[in-house]
């Protein structure tokens, strides 16, 4: 009879270390490179107006509500 789990400390024995630190690196790459969807939404948090205005129609609705086209008299 073998035990059917495997041992905590071999569990991650299976996955190659580069891999893992390759990973790790392009998430590090993806962390430095926002979707610009995810800088808007960042400015819109920090307008007040804007984020009270993205509860109830979204963020992109209230970006461009706030900062889409610049109004101009």
């Amino acid at each position: 009879f073998s035990d059917p789990f495997i041992n905590r400390r071999r569990a991650n024995d299976f996955i190659q270390a580069d891999t893992r630190l390759g990973a790790i690196a392009q998430e590090r790459i993806r962390e430095r490179t926002k979707a610009p969807r995810e800088r808007q939404r960042e400015i819109c948090e920090d307008y007040y107006p804007c984020e009270l205005y993205a509860y109830r129609h979204g963020y992109a609705a209230a970006y461009k509500h706030y900062f889409g086209k610049r109004r101009t008299k």
